[in-house]
């Protein structure tokens, strides 16, 4: 079996960009934007409705771009792990039963630059497609804060007190889109991007698209509770903790992502700020975690035969 030592470590940048913009292109084909249309068509339509009150009058236009704002981070992230998922685990069977892989390996071609090439444009259809999904939120934000403002200006015409209506303007204002809703999306994308390259590493060695799909969802549930069992873990051994424990919970820490770093998304929902340092602490644990999976794929994929 040949390992990645012997296969060659020659990545060429224009045959990873050709691999991504030809995998971009097949999963567009495969209709996975069905998925887009579903959500802009929805998001548009709520606009023709209510959404449910809750409080006083007064609060009840923050409480619907809350519920805006967070109906649409949740279906994003619904689309997203999907998309992630399920567009991954479809890359490597499909070009299997088209013979495209021989193929391309013939040429030859680095496994390395095809796994590469292969996420890359998984993450570039995640990129299109969180990119479209924010644009229909910051319109249906936009259009919502509009007619908002415009009872804020009727009932400053009506006669209501000026330090009331100015304090009603400035809490729209505050709990419109803003620059910390964007890092929110971010976080869905780099979210995403963990589940993708998970999924690609799961496919190296799975003979199933549904094998790949399951596995992939159960560790994407399993990343929400590796904190609580890594706690529980080093609870449970205390003092008595050896080298080999340790070192399971270290290979537990970097192996599993911890998707509770993530629920920072909720609080820019409840109009908390994203600091930027939080956001760039998400973007190193998902570059560790892309690096390290995407090694880890071409390792096995390096000794598979094809």
């Amino acid at each position: 079996m040949r390992r990645p030592g012997k296969q060659g470590i020659g990545s060429h940048g224009g045959r990873v960009l050709a691999i991504t913009m030809n995998t971009f292109t097949q999963l567009v084909r495969m209709k996975v934007f069905y998925f887009l249309v579903v959500f802009a068509l929805i998001m548009l339509g709520s606009n023709f409705f209510d959404l449910p009150q809750h409080g006083l009058p007064e609060t009840f236009g923050f409480s619907v771009l809350r519920a805006v704002m967070s109906w649409s981070l949740g279906a994003m992230t619904l689309f997203s792990m999907v998309l992630a998922i399920v567009a991954t685990a479809l890359l490597l069977p499909r070009d299997v039963e088209d013979r495209t892989l021989y193929t391309i390996l013939a040429k030859p071609v680095p496994r390395i630059d095809y796994l590469a090439g292969k996420l890359f444009g998984v993450l570039l259809l995640l990129a299109v497609s969180l990119a479209v999904m924010d644009l229909v939120m910051l319109g249906v934000l936009q259009l919502r804060m509009s007619l908002f403002m415009g009872q804020v200006e009727a009932m400053e015409a009506a006669g209501q007190a000026a330090e009331k209506v100015a304090r009603m303007r400035a809490e729209l204002l505050a709990n419109g889109p803003d620059w910390s809703l964007q890092g929110a999306v971010v976080a869905v994308f780099l979210r995403a991007a963990i589940m993708a390259v998970l999924a690609l590493f799961i496919s190296t060695f799975s003979t199933s698209t549904l094998f790949t799909s399951i596995v992939s969802f159960l560790v994407y549930f399993l990343g929400y509770f590796q904190a609580d069992m890594r706690e529980a873990f080093l609870r449970t051994t205390g003092e008595g903790l050896g080298v080999l424990e340790r070192g399971g919970a270290l290979l537990l820490t970097l192996v599993l992502p911890d998707f509770q770093m993530f629920n920072v998304i909720d609080a820019v929902i409840e109009g908390a700020a994203m600091p930027l340092a939080v956001l760039g602490k998400l973007a190193v644990v998902a570059g560790f975690h892309l690096l390290f999976y995407l090694l880890a794929s071409w390792y096995v994929f390096a000794g598979k035969e094809v």
